[in-house]
């Protein structure tokens, strides 16, 4: 399953299953489960821990050094989760000391070609980065998240789950869950109820949110203020209870 012309360091450990193409090169401490597939000229450098059926496109580098000059060699990884699309010219770099020590990739996701993803970043599942969209270090990005082509994303910035970007947004400051930003400069406009009802989240739940969403953005109160009156409406719903959460726990601010 490993064409001879690729190069694989023995101290990589390689499911008997993954294929790897032409002249990929997997480095020491790089761990890939079973059914996933290299393409060829990836580079993957450890440590770096690939789970099963995944799928890397050729010219990927995955693992490498993050670029961050505080960085001075040390022992960091990179996790990545299972059946992930990781398209052509995508970078994904390892954490740092300063954070975790760890950058950490979920399952189900496609990155699109020309993405990146940085040192420490956290991204959850089902997450779609479209085609040229570049998320800084410590970013955090919640499930089914969206970032529209050549979308980028601040230091520390947090993406809250169903948030939806649209193409050559700029993201400065946190994004809460379900919210749909966009335009120059980066505006809320709405929440992504397209986004939620292709997976399933109930017409009644989409109501609340769109609730919530006037209560924060529409009726000019205080960030504190709505989180009161949003707390309030949430009741027993985990998605306003989990909206409510995210903002009480906001490091940017949030785009607003």
């Amino acid at each position: 399953m490993i064409d001879p012309r690729a190069v694989v360091h023995i101290n990589a450990e390689l499911a008997e299953d993954v294929k790897v193409g032409p002249f990929s090169v997997i480095g020491p401490d790089v761990q890939i489960d079973s059914g996933t597939e290299i393409g060829p000229h990836v580079v993957i450098k450890g440590p770096t821990a690939i789970g099963k059926d995944n799928t890397i496109y050729q010219f990927t580098s995955i693992g490498e050094d993050p670029q961050d000059k505080k960085y001075a060699d040390e022992i960091t990884r990179l996790e990545i989760g299972d059946r992930n699309v990781i398209r052509e010219f995508c970078t994904m770099h390892r954490g740092t000391q300063q954070d975790q020590g760890l950058t950490l990739i979920g399952s189900d996701n496609l990155f699109m070609a020309y993405t990146h993803v940085a040192h420490d970043c956290v991204i959850g599942d089902h997450v779609i980065m479209a085609n040229g969209a570049s998320i800084a270090g410590h970013v955090h990005l919640g499930d089914h998240a969206i970032l529209g082509g050549f979308t980028l994303v601040h230091q520390f910035t947090q993406i809250g789950e169903y948030s939806f970007s649209a193409m050559g947004s700029a993201i400065t400051q946190d994004i809460p869950p379900y919210v749909m930003v966009g335009g120059r400069p980066t505006r809320p406009h709405g929440i992504n109820s397209v986004g939620m009802e292709r997976n399933g989240v109930p017409p009644e739940v989409i109501r609340q949110i769109r609730k919530a969403y006037k209560i924060l953005y529409k009726n000019n109160l205080r960030l504190e203020d709505a989180i009161e009156e949003m707390e309030d409406m949430a009741g027993e719903s985990n998605e306003l209870s989990n909206m409510v959460s995210f903002l009480r726990n906001v490091t940017r601010g949030i785009l607003r």
